[in-house]
């Protein structure tokens, strides 16, 4: 069976946009939801952390969140994988920290350069890769993230841009997560158990086609 690893941060953990709300059931996460839609043929390894970025530190945080750093020892971990899915860059935009789609983009195409040039085993191939632009940011009333989102939210509108163009450029499969899934407004950046799954669903034929199930 082929091995996905669905690489990404709160919104691939299935965090939940209501004020003090429980994780998102696991069927309703979009990893999960990826392995359904393609009839359990490929075993989908869900890698989502709260505040991650593409390869900027956050120091703010408990746990390491430079996607960069972090990546070689997971692709370790979690082989041998037959595709990688990125879908990272929300956390780029925190005013604080890059505050840019180009910014973001950039540090997407970093992660495509990890996977691609990581020492794998003899004899193991390397992993195909999808690159994920985010679903955009929303107005919201949230006390901390709108303070957080709110000045970029034009930024988050150049994702598409600027990540079809880096998974042009560097050959590899693309998915615009903002043409399937919409945040909710109740913080502005985290998504519903609907528009979490349908992340998932929409992926699934590009999956299917890349990898050949």
């Amino acid at each position: 069976m082929k091995t996905i690893l669905a690489y990404g941060d709160s919104l691939t953990f299935g965090a939940n946009p209501q004020p003090n709300g429980q994780r998102h059931a696991f069927e309703d996460r979009w990893p999960t939801a990826l392995e359904s839609a393609i009839g359990g043929k490929a075993r989908v390894i869900a890698e989502g952390l709260g505040g991650r970025t593409t390869v900027f530190d956050d120091f703010s945080n408990v746990a390491d969140r430079n996607g960069a750093r972090v990546l070689p020892t997971l692709l370790e971990s979690h082989k041998p994988l037959d595709l990688v899915i990125i879908m990272l860059g929300t956390n780029d935009l925190k005013v604080y920290l890059n505050g840019t789609a180009f910014g973001a983009a950039m540090g997407v195409k970093r992660l495509v350069q990890i996977v691609r040039t990581h020492p794998y085993d003899a004899g193991t191939a390397i992993p195909q890769v999808i690159v994920v632009a985010p679903p955009l940011t929303v107005e919201t009333d949230h006390v901390d993230l709108h303070p957080m989102f709110a000045p970029r939210a034009d930024e988050a509108k150049l994702f598409d841009f600027y990540y079809s163009r880096v998974a042009n450029e560097l050959g590899v499969g693309y998915f615009n997560a903002a043409s399937v899934a919409v945040a909710d407004r109740a913080d502005g950046v985290h998504l519903d158990p609907a528009n979490t799954r349908a992340i998932g669903e929409g992926l699934a034929p590009l999956v299917t086609q890349m990898l050949g199930l």
